[in-house]
């Protein structure tokens, strides 16, 4: 009986596998959201438990239901949609309506991912579409805000919180201005002990600015995520911000308010290192920081708004496939223009 042959195999690179598979990566994210998501339930009570509840819930129900309509097995035990649930809450401020909550939510996964062909093919990152979108239909909601640690966060609920859908919410007497727009409506800066910390009003889980880099710290330890990406963030907003410090600091806030407050550390932590949205090349990666860092000190500076993190990392998200045309390496054995054609 002859023994049967060895078969060679033939596959395409790359041939050397990392050891991390998708969900792998996946959960660690969640992992380091954990300590920034219980920070924001600490600071604003139940209004931020209900927020972040209703914000996975309805992306991974959305998700849910996609799969089962398109006749395909569920996708929600890879851990994506969760990164976007959470992510999509931590940007929504805490006195948001829930029913439009869940409106972002169905936004986020059918036309920021699922529209797009799923994990993988989103142009953009899904939490700020449903973000983005909800920015544009409910712009005076998206900019209550209510103060963190108040007393009774634990035993009461904003009255903007339970407004039946598509009526006009009630805001509360008690209402407060986030750092950016302290400085940027009055000139008034914020100490960097609570900005760093997270003792200001915003968005769910843009306060604690400590929590949220030892996260981003915590992977790109575990390679993975690409350090270049927020220090070139990071890098161009302190040195455009300071050079406009320098030239008149009471007009231009400082480096240190432009760093610490607002979005920026979870957006280029979280949001603009999305693996999907974001450049392959090394060259591509310090170019879409620096872009994203410059847009947003021009949005918070010129701008209408007093915050731009979100349309930054957007646009940021619409150039990728651009900026890894233009670096990406030169083929071994051709020119330069040749690998280009």
């Amino acid at each position: 009986m002859a023994k049967p042959g060895k078969t060679l195999e033939i596959r395409t690179s790359p041939h050397i596998l990392s050891g991390y598979s998708v969900d792998t990566i996946m959960f660690n994210v969640v992992l380091a959201l954990l300590p920034i998501t219980a920070f924001a339930v600490f600071a604003f009570g139940l209004a931020g438990l209900l927020t972040l509840s209703m914000a996975l819930a309805s992306c991974v129900l959305t998700e849910h239901l996609i799969c089962r309509a398109s006749g395909k097995p569920t996708t929600i035990g890879d851990w994506s949609v969760t990164i976007t649930g959470l992510l999509y809450g931590l940007t929504l401020p805490p006195s948001l309506p829930l029913w439009m909550v869940a409106v972002g939510g169905v936004i986020c996964v059918a036309m920021g991912k699922a529209m797009f062909g799923g994990l993988g093919y989103n142009t953009f990152n899904p939490a700020l579409v449903g973000r983005a979108v909800l920015q544009a239909a409910f712009p005076v909601a998206l900019t209550t805000w209510i103060p963190s640690f108040g007393a009774g966060r634990f035993s009461s609920l904003p009255s903007s919180t339970l407004t039946l859908p598509f009526t006009e919410p009630t805001v509360d007497a008690i209402t407060s201005a986030t750092p950016l727009a302290l400085w940027k409506f009055s000139q008034e800066a914020t100490a960097t002990g609570d900005l760093a910390l997270g003792f200001t009003s915003g968005s769910v889980g843009e306060t604690s600015s400590v929590l949220i880099l030892l996260g981003g710290i915590y992977l790109i330890a575990r390679n993975m995520m690409n350090w270049r990406i927020p220090v070139s963030i990071f890098g161009a907003v302190a040195v455009l911000s300071g050079a406009l410090h320098l030239m008149d600091p009471a007009r231009y806030a400082s480096p240190v308010l432009m760093l610490f407050s607002g979005g920026l550390m979870l957006g280029a932590m979280f949001m603009a290192t999305d693996m999907v949205g974001s450049p392959m090349t090394s060259r591509g990666c310090y170019l879409y920081g620096a872009l994203i860092g410059l847009v947003t000190v021009v949005i918070r500076t010129w701008g209408g708004l007093p915050e731009g993190v979100m349309y930054a990392i957007l646009l940021g998200n619409a150039v990728t496939a651009h900026l890894d045309r233009w670096t990406r390496l030169t083929v071994f054995g051709t020119r330069g223009k040749e690998a280009a054609t």
